[in-house]
């Protein structure tokens, strides 16, 4: 039994290991769409979140007197990840002090690899964010000349959750936004790339689609009965259907909301593991994220509340467990 139980341990590790690894693959496109907007400077600040990532991996092996694991990329995946939420013009202090707040207080902290309860990407994102928000929430526009090292002299702006705050409509065509030709974090903003890459996830069988679709589905339909936007709610449903098509288009490529859903959502070990349990883990995670962004202060509200949510989805996969033995027990019985 134990000899069973450390195999399938095995496998496990062995799957989640190359769940990271394809992670960090996938990060090349997104990359190369940035450099070719931004120059290289992204290309810099992700291999400065890399090797902080690494550096870490390698201190805490040394410290817990554990051999280092080069085959475990998870550190790397998650510096890569806060990279890429973050604007190329973050200062170098920023990014590496939210990597170490992912990969020390949100993973090693809990006991390391598959123990910690909430996606440390996410957290050593919203570190940096409460922490240094007028860093982090204001991007440059594309095309623009970004020096390599120091972009404190670049201009800034946080105009696309300025107008959908204020209850307007994004004056970018769909092109753009499905290229990420408009002022966004350097990773999150070409929709199509982002597509592409969680087609080849759930090719691969990284990814599920489950959590995923009920999420994005969730954050759809909340976009399109309840739309910010100014006038929509008040006019006949007919003649506001365009603009509460386009109000979703809107939400759902902005924020990182599409980025998350793919990159962020499926972490192995932060997400529910039943079909059931992840269905709803998405949906809980879609209304929530709506929330954080109809009512919250900050841009990139998915990832406050994909927080919250990790808080529950051991709840829920030991909720959905009770009541598929309870239901079992009352068929056997009849």
């Amino acid at each position: 039994m134990d000899e069973t139980l450390i195999r399938a341990q095995e496998r496990e590790l062995a799957k989640t290991g190359h769940y990271y690894k394809h992670l960090c693959w996938m990060v090349v496109p997104l990359l190369c769409v940035s450099c070719f907007l931004y120059g290289l400077r992204p290309l810099l600040l992700c291999g400065a979140a890399l090797l902080t990532g690494n550096l870490c991996d390698r201190l805490v092996s040394l410290l817990r007197r554990r051999v280092y694991q080069p085959k475990d990329c998870s550190n790397e995946s998650f510096a890569l990840l806060i990279a890429l939420l973050m604007p190329v013009t973050v200062d170098w202090y920023v990014l590496i002090a939210a990597v170490l707040a992912g990969v020390l207080i949100g993973k090693e902290v809990f006991g390391g690899y598959g123990s910690y309860p909430f996606n440390p990407a996410a957290l050593g994102y919203t570190v940096a964010a409460v922490s240094w928000p007028e860093q982090v929430f204001r991007y440059p526009q594309p095309y623009t000349n970004i020096p390599l090292w120091d972009a404190s002299g670049v201009p800034v702006s946080d105009t696309v959750s300025q107008t959908l705050r204020s209850g307007g409509i994004l004056n970018i065509g769909s092109l753009s936004l499905g290229l990420g030709e408009y002022a966004a974090p350097m990773g999150t903003g070409a929709a199509l790339v982002i597509l592409a890459c969680g087609f080849f996830l759930w090719l691969q069988k990284d990814t599920r689609l489950s959590a995923t679709v009920s999420f994005l589905v969730t954050s759809a339909l909340i976009a399109f009965f309840f739309p910010r936007q100014v006038g929509l709610m008040d006019a006949s449903f007919a003649a506001g259907l365009l603009s509460r098509l386009q109000c979703v288009r809107d939400e759902l490529l902005t924020g990182a909301m599409l980025f998350s859903a793919v990159f962020l959502l499926n972490e192995p070990y932060t997400c529910a593991h039943h079909r059931i349990g992840r269905i709803l883990y998405g949906v809980l995670v879609g209304a929530a994220t709506m929330g954080f962004r109809y009512f919250g202060v900050y841009d990139t509200g998915v990832c406050f509340a994909l927080l919250t949510v990790n808080s529950i989805s051991g709840w829920l996969d030991r909720t959905e467990t009770r009541l598929y033995r309870l239901l079992n027990r009352k068929e056997d019985a009849e």
